[in-house]
């Protein structure tokens, strides 16, 4: 019989695998244009990512299931649903379109997979290289604040290339500098962005704007950090 370790090491597997499941029915939202619900599924999706890694830690998934690999696991998931979801939710919504919204969306596709198998995706002291993909809030963000096409196809091209560059950026519940900062700001922030959800399809650009203090903050102590070299392996 399977120890109770290992058996708590699978369930912590799936926990991360249901995150496919948010894909599968954020999807289907999509397809629907049910803008609220795919949001939703999108939001479950960033919740089970946020904290599946601190199960993992806490059973020592690595030593007691030693035949799953976690990591692959959980980046096929996160291109799912930062990614692949998203992108599609901004072309049925009609933001990304034409040759230059599909081009820029192609773009950051083939920009995000080359950087989720890239061995230097992470660094070793817990930064992200490059812009981490958040095609999520980007998609987001470009809805209630309706994005003209042409700008939101020139924004996620740019952002589709630093997603290569040799940049590092927080990774907010691991980067060890400022990171009370980092959690305590990013859960005012995540619980504004879920009242933004809710009221969709209504758009809350009050509390949209209020949120961007968020990202500007982000950002700008992520650019600090990699110019100091506090991103550095």
């Amino acid at each position: 019989m399977p120890s109770s370790r290992r058996l708590a090491g699978f369930a912590v597997h799936l926990f991360t695998a249901s995150g496919a499941a948010c894909a599968f029915l954020a999807l289907i939202a999509t397809l629907t244009i049910d803008v609220r619900a795919a949001f939703f599924w999108l939001a479950v999706a960033v919740a089970i990512d946020a904290i599946d890694g601190f199960f993992a830690r806490l059973v020592d998934v690595k030593t007691h299931v030693p035949d799953v690999d976690g990591a692959r696991l959980d980046d096929i998931v996160d291109y799912m649903t930062f990614v692949l979801v998203p992108l599609v939710l901004l072309v049925q919504l009609g933001l990304l379109k034409g040759v230059p919204g599909f081009a820029a969306a192609i773009l950051a596709l083939l920009c995000s997979a080359l950087r989720f198998v890239h061995t230097g995706a992470k660094t070793n002291n817990h930064f992200f290289t490059g812009f981490p993909s958040y095609w999520n809030i980007v998609a987001l963000y470009a809805y209630v604040f309706r994005f003209e096409p042409a700008n939101l196809a020139l924004l996620i091209a740019v952002l589709a290339m630093l997603v290569l560059a040799p940049l590092r950026f927080i990774y907010p519940s691991r980067t060890e500098t400022l990171q009370r900062w980092s959690v305590g700001l990013g859960l005012v922030w995540a619980g504004l962005l879920l009242a933004v959800i809710y009221a969709l399809p209504e758009r809350a650009t009050g509390l949209a704007q209020i949120s961007l203090v968020y990202p500007v903050y982000y950002t700008a102590a992520s650019f600090w950090l990699d110019r100091i070299g506090g991103g550095a392996r």
